[in-house]
Order: C-alpha cells, then sequence, then structure tokens
C-alpha cells in the first residue's frame, strides 16, 4: 500500500503560481500572433481585447458617453416666417427694399424748351437678381424757347415737369463692380409753363432795413396733364464695403424722355388759329446719383 506525502502549503501555492503564469504566458502569445483570415473573421467585425488595447477603448468609449449631443439644425424660415437668427421678416423685407436719388441736366429735343436741371427720386423692390422695378418721382426745371416769350410780350419764362412712373430696370451683371443697365417706362406728367416779367420790388432786413430789388415775376402761363413714356440706360459703380457685401451704388443715367403734351393754339393778328406751342415734349434728362 503506497502512502501520499502531502506538499507543504506553501510549496502548493508555489507551484499553483507558476502554472497560472504558464497559462497567461500562452494566452497573451495566442492573442497577438497573426492569425489567417476566416470567413466567419470576415462577416463580423473584429473585436480585438488586448491588453495594450483595453486603455484607448475605455477612454475612447469615456468621451463618447460624456460628449455633448450634436443639435440639429434649425430649418430655413420660410416665406413670411419670422427668423431670429437675421432679424425677421421685417430685416428680410428692408433688405429687399431698393431706394435712389439724383441729380443731373437736361438736353432739349423740342424747340419749345432749353436746358435746365432735374431731381430724381425712387423706390421699389429688388424682384430678381437683374430685375428691379422701381416707382419715381421726377422734377424737371427747363428754360423757355425766345419765340414763345416774344409772342407773349414777356421779359422771360420757364416749365415745369413733374411726374410719378413706373420704371423698371434689368441690371446685366448684378454682383460686379462695373456695369451697365437699361431702364424704361411710363407714368403721369403734368407740365406748367410761365411767363415772367421783371418788376421792382422791396426786400426788408433786420440789419440793412429795405431797399429796392429786381424780381421776376409770373404774369401769365397754361399747363397741362398728359402720359408721358422715357427708355434709356446707365452704368453702376457697387461699393464692396468693409466685408465686399455693399448694396449702395454710384449712378449716371441717361433717358430719352417724351412728354405727350398737347399743341397750343392761338389767334394770329387776322383772326387766323396757329400752333403756338407744338405737341410733345422731348428732352433728354442726364442723372447722377447713389442707389441701395
Amino acid at each position: 500500500m503506497s502512502r501520499f506525502r502531502l506538499l507543504p502549503p506553501v510549496r502548493c501555492l508555489g507551484f499553483f503560481c507558476v502554472a497560472i503564469m504558464g497559462l497567461t504566458a500562452t494566452a497573451f502569445a495566442n492573442s497577438t500572433a497573426p492569425q489567417p483570415p476566416s470567413q466567419t473573421a470576415a462577416a463580423a467585425p473584429a473585436l480585438n481585447f488586448a491588453a495594450g488595447d483595453w486603455s484607448s477603448s475605455l477612454a475612447t468609449s469615456q468621451i463618447a458617453e460624456f460628449r455633448a449631443p450634436a443639435l440639429p439644425s434649425a430649418p430655413a424660415p420660410s416665406a413670411g416666417q419670422y427668423d431670429s437668427s437675421r432679424g425677421g421678416m421685417w430685416h428680410h423685407a428692408a433688405s429687399g427694399l431698393a431706394f435712389e436719388g439724383g441729380l443731373g441736366f437736361n438736353v432739349p429735343e423740342s424747340d419749345s424748351i432749353r436746358s435746365g436741371w432735374n431731381l430724381q427720386i425712387g423706390v421699389g423692390v429688388h424682384a430678381g437678381e437683374h430685375f428691379m422695378p422701381l416707382i419715381e418721382y421726377q422734377f424737371i426745371h427747363t428754360g423757355l424757347a425766345q419765340y414763345l416769350i416774344d409772342a407773349e410780350g414777356s421779359d422771360g419764362g420757364f416749365t415745369h415737369i413733374w411726374s410719378f412712373g413706373i420704371d423698371p430696370v434689368y441690371d446685366f451683371a448684378p454682383k460686379a463692380s462695373n456695369d451697365f443697365y437699361i431702364k424704361g417706362g411710363g407714368g403721369f406728367y403734368r407740365k406748367v409753363t410761365n411767363f415772367t416779367n421783371a418788376q421792382q420790388g422791396y426786400l426788408c432786413d433786420p440789419y440793412y432795413g429795405c431797399y429796392g430789388v429786381t424780381q421776376n415775376v409770373v404774369i401769365d402761363h397754361f399747363s397741362s396733364n398728359q402720359g408721358g413714356w422715357n427708355i434709356g440706360g446707365g452704368y453702376y459703380h457697387r461699393f464692396g464695403g468693409i466685408y465686399g457685401t455693399g448694396k449702395m451704388k454710384f449712378f449716371a443715367e441717361a433717358r430719352y424722355l417724351d412728354v405727350l403734351t398737347p399743341a397750343v393754339v392761338a389767334v394770329g393778328p387776322d383772326n387766323t388759329i396757329v400752333t403756338a406751342v407744338p405737341s410733345d415734349t422731348k428732352l433728354i434728362p442726364i442723372t447722377f446719383g447713389f442707389s441701395w
């Protein structure tokens, strides 16, 4: 009968530790050694649980866990909806408005008028990159032909024409610094022809008292209300602004204007009816100004 001899506890513990270390080294060597690809491994994503990857995998998972979720972008506001990021619908509407203002001179095309000056103010909307309808107010001052002044027996005279019209603009290169445009339209025109005489008058000043002056006083006039039309074009120079987004433009334009005034007739010395002023008033207003 054989006898079993029990090993001391300390020696058993040593053998157990050596065995555990050997199994651990074998498992590590098998996990780090390159493995041939297999259909199963290719079908599923490989998970690497090597000891060297635990720290980076854990750190990545922690970062992903505590990272703030991305907020969905707000949808673009529909037409007429308030947009706080751009100032709302009032800001959008204001950015679509167009304004212009300018001064210039006139080149007469009718024998009844002479040269003069003009004032032009307009407001409209940017209906697209190229198209801009405008409502314009225009005031024109011209001299009067000498034969009309002599026929009236006066010393001088002048003509005023003011109008409200719709004058669309087509811009050929709306994003260029320098480009050209065409413009035209029509509307309501009122023409007033005045005859003046030089008369003596008095002007009183609190420092110098009253003294005599010569003034041109209107002694007669005639007027007419009618339609009219114009066509022409001009040049734009855009100012870029600080960030290249400026909307202000300098413009120089010339338009052919035909005011459809009726003829003015008069009775001659032998009681015959003669044409005092021919029909239609034609001129070319040349205007310089700013638009935005």
